[in-house]
């Protein structure tokens, strides 16, 4: 079967609107739209939350781009690929809540054609996407929830992916610099077809799919937990290592920025408030060193 970019993109435009709608309610303020053109080929809807309610910050962002040359983020692992033209897609969301006890999450879903200069060569496509927790105080029932909601996304499509899939998120959002998890993962992949294009996009939507079942829960039982100046400073500090991680290392980040994407909307990902200090600790037993011992290491949550 042959690639149907044009299934792809009325699927994450439904995803878009959906997660964006069932945000809003739980949130009770609206979230500002800013659609968007490309002047180098596509276009984006760009959907952003600040000073709400619940979320300090947060968005859901839709994009479809094209491209004469792939950027280097994205040729990373096909160096055969180097040089051609592209096509992407992907609804990709970061949520701040300003409660420190409910945690950050981040899900990204996305979509690639790589078109060689050649153009009797066969384009090559594959899918990518997963999402991740970032908690600043651990609680293991919602470490479990969130990691058996994403088991179950792909329970579906064979026994082997969700562990592969979970140990490449532990890989993957982890900080070289540091030695260092930036939180309890979830689930990862990228380059992936290798399951045909219709399973692979079944993966992919049973992912996006997932997303609100395994979030939701997590914030609905947290949102009320009493806070002071101590948990949001521990809040700030961790923050850093997203604003690190995003920039440093994050994929989407650099292949938006090295594709000449719109800056506003690649970088909405970063926190509102944060804060950096010179060779901190915890303080030895405390709720906040609890998360370096208990919740940072990998773990098999489920």
């Amino acid at each position: 079967m042959k690639p149907d970019s044009l299934a792809v993109r009325d699927y994450l435009q439904g995803l878009q609107d959906g997660i964006v709608a069932t945000l809003e309610d739980f949130d009770g303020q609206p979230f500002r739209t800013d659609a968007w053109q490309r002047p180098e080929g596509g276009e984006g809807i760009t959907r952003v939350i600040e000073g709400g309610n619940f979320f300090e910050r947060g968005g859901v962002n839709f994009s479809h781009v094209f491209g004469s040359k792939l950027p280097p983020s994205a040729s990373a692992n096909r160096p055969e690929l180097a040089g051609s033209g592209f096509e992407a897609m992907g609804v990709s969301l970061v949520l701040h809540p300003r409660n420190p006890w409910c945690p950050t999450v981040h899900m990204n879903v996305r979509f690639f054609i790589a078109r060689p200069q050649d153009e009797a060569a066969e384009p090559t496509w594959w899918f990518g996407g997963g999402m991740d927790l970032t908690p600043y105080y651990g609680f293991e029932d919602d470490a479990r929830h969130f990691h058996a909601t994403c088991k179950q996304a792909v329970a579906f499509f064979g026994p082997a992916l969700h562990p592969r899939f979970k140990d490449w998120c532990d890989r993957y959002f982890h900080l070289k610099h540091r030695n260092e998890a930036r939180g309890v993962g979830g689930l990862f992949f990228d380059d992936f077809n290798e399951l045909g294009f219709a399973n692979s996009f079944a993966l992919t939507r049973s992912v996006g799919d997932a997303f609100l079942k395994a979030y939701l829960p997590i914030i609905e039982r947290r949102r009320d937990t009493p806070y002071g100046e101590r948990e949001r400073d521990f809040q700030a500090y961790r923050r850093g290592r997203y604003v690190e991680f995003n920039l440093v290392f994050d994929r989407g980040t650099l292949f938006g920025l090295q594709s000449g994407g719109r800056t506003e909307s690649i970088l909405m990902s970063l926190p509102p408030e944060v804060k950096w200090r010179y060779d901190w600790q915890p303080e030895p037993g405390s709720a906040e060193a609890r998360l370096y011992t208990d919740f940072l290491p990998v773990r098999d949550w489920v």
